[in-house]
This record gives C-alpha cells, sequence and structure tokens, in this order.
C-alpha cells in the first residue's frame, strides 16, 4: 500500500473538518501531527495533495487520492463489522449527494427504511442535482442523486424516476399581476431557488421562447422556496411532490397544468463490491419508484 491506514484516515478527516486543527481534535492528536502525516503522503504521491487555504481543499491530484482514502475506510468497516469487532468505535460513514427536492420529499424517507443494525452514519452534502457528480468526482462522497445520465469514472449510474415540476403562483399573486398564461410570467416576479436554478427560465422558453425579466427572489432552501411561493413572494417551478395538496385546496394555482417541468433523475454510486452501499441503493431505488414518475416518460410530456 503506497499509503498507511491512519494517513488515509487523516486526509478524509482532514477534508471533512476543513482545518488542521479541526482535524486534530477530531483525531485526538496535535496539529502538527495531522500536517506531517499529509506531508509524509504527498511525499510518497510525489504531488501536492491538499492546498493549504481555509478550508482546506484538495487538488485534483488529492481528489484521486481522497476517493481511494474513503474507499479503503468503508472496506474497513465492513469488515470489523462482519466478523463484529469495535462496532461502537467503527460506524459506518456514509457521506452522500442529493438534490434538495429530494431531499425535502421523498430522499429521507428512502434511508429511514435500512435496517437499524447496518450502523449506517449518514452525512448529507445538500447540491444542485446537476452538480452532485461533482462531489463523486473529488470523492467527497461514495454516491449521488444526479441528473447526470453519463457515468463519473469509477462509479455506476442507473434511472430512478422522473421528478414532476409545475409552475404555481397563489391566486392573490396571479390576480395582482394579471397571471392568466405562461406568457403573463415574463415580467413579474420570480422565485429561483439560487443563482445556478434554471427550471423557471427553462419553463419559458419551453412555452414562449422567453426567459423571466422579472424581479428575482432567491430563497436556497427546498422548503423556504415552497413557502415563498405560497406566500406570494413570485411564481415558480415546484415539485409536485410538495405543491399536489395546495394545488387541490385552491391555495395556489397551476399556471400550465398540461406542461410540467421534468427533471430526470439518477443515482451514481462508487462501482466497488459492498454490502453497505449495495444496500443503501436497494432502498434509494425504492423510494424513488414509490414516488417519481417512470423513467420512460417522454421529456416535455
Amino acid at each position: 500500500m503506497p499509503f498507511q491506514f491512519d494517513h488515509l484516515h487523516t486526509l478524509t478527516t482532514l477534508v471533512d473538518e476543513g482545518t488542521f486543527e479541526a482535524a486534530a481534535r477530531r483525531l485526538h492528536v496535535t496539529a502538527s501531527a495531522v500536517s506531517q502525516r499529509i506531508r509524509a503522503m504527498e511525499q510518497s504521491a510525489g504531488r501536492v495533495l491538499v492546498q493549504r487555504t481555509n478550508p482546506v481543499e484538495p487538488t485534483e491530484a488529492g481528489d484521486a487520492v481522497l476517493r481511494y482514502a474513503r474507499q479503503v475506510l468503508l472496506l474497513d468497516q465492513e469488515v470489523l463489522s462482519e466478523l463484529r469487532l469495535g462496532e461502537d468505535e467503527h460506524r459506518h460513514q456514509v457521506p452522500l449527494a442529493v438534490n434538495a427536492d429530494s431531499l425535502a420529499s421523498w430522499f429521507l424517507e428512502a434511508l429511514a427504511a435500512l435496517p437499524a443494525d447496518l450502523g449506517a452514519v449518514f452525512e448529507i452534502h445538500r447540491e444542485d442535482e446537476e452538480h452532485t457528480t461533482n462531489l463523486l468526482r473529488s470523492g467527497r462522497v461514495m454516491a449521488a442523486v444526479t441528473s447526470t445520465p453519463d457515468a463519473v469514472q469509477g462509479c455506476s449510474v442507473e434511472g430512478l424516476g422522473v421528478m414532476r415540476y409545475q409552475a404555481v403562483c397563489a391566486p392573490d399573486f396571479a390576480e395582482r399581476h394579471g397571471i392568466h398564461g405562461p406568457e403573463d410570467l415574463v415580467d413579474a416576479p420570480v422565485v429561483d431557488f439560487d443563482r445556478k436554478d434554471d427550471l423557471q427560465d427553462r419553463f419559458l422558453r419551453d412555452l414562449t421562447g422567453r426567459e423571466s425579466s422579472g424581479p428575482r427572489h432567491h430563497v436556497p432552501s427546498s422548503e423556504g422556496f415552497a413557502r415563498a411561493v405560497l406566500l406570494g413572494l413570485g411564481w415558480g417551478a415546484v415539485p409536485e411532490l410538495q405543491c399536489a395538496e395546495d394545488l387541490e385546496n385552491g391555495r395556489l394555482l397551476a399556471i400550465a397544468p398540461d406542461h410540467p417541468v421534468l427533471v430526470r433523475l439518477f443515482w451514481q454510486r462508487w462501482n466497488l463490491r459492498s454490502p453497505l452501499l449495495d444496500e443503501v441503493t436497494e432502498r434509494v431505488r425504492a423510494g424513488a419508484a414509490r414516488h417519481l414518475s417512470p423513467m420512460s416518460r417522454p421529456r416535455g410530456a
């Protein structure tokens, strides 16, 4: 092995904690010891692995070693479990990347279905579905819900289903801004999740050939986003899983109910033989089948 086991553990802890001092506290060693272990790894690799920023960031070479380190640690934890050694000290650390809307609607239910005796401890990274693969590529997570169908190197990929979004607004918002159809939304206030959120403009482009030119609110929380639309701050594309009840009771209006915005979701995970990852994958697959539309549904239908 080119790296010592405790050095691999140190690297993952340093990246997770962000600073040498925080990693030292978690590992119960000095910051100098953490620094010495990282330098030893860099000498072994012949490359700089960590940028000494605040927080620290792995380099491109560091990403490759980080992926390797997490895989080694996962296999170690699973062997300890199988041998029934150190069950209290060695929990299964499972970092995952999930888009906010899945996290707010169906994903946690899928994780909760895992048997408690697996001893899994989850670290959820919330990220846009178009960017979760970056966390996989960097080695920060073992698996991700993503909209990217092309497998990251070293990973397998499978379709989960389609998340359907409805462009909706509150009734008083529609009356105040004269909203009768998609063309009336172009100049109206709109709610975006963040500056990477393209769903609202995508809806308008598909139906009007234009993008929103109205005032933009940014609400980077799935629940907060839906609440902002419900309160009339603006219109927005809300997952049907979150807005179905409000549409039924008239608290929200669907602007073009026959034209939902469809986002295809995929599950990418390390291509590694792991009973734990296999079990997580099975639960995620089952949860998606219960809550998402079939992947075979044509885009734009």
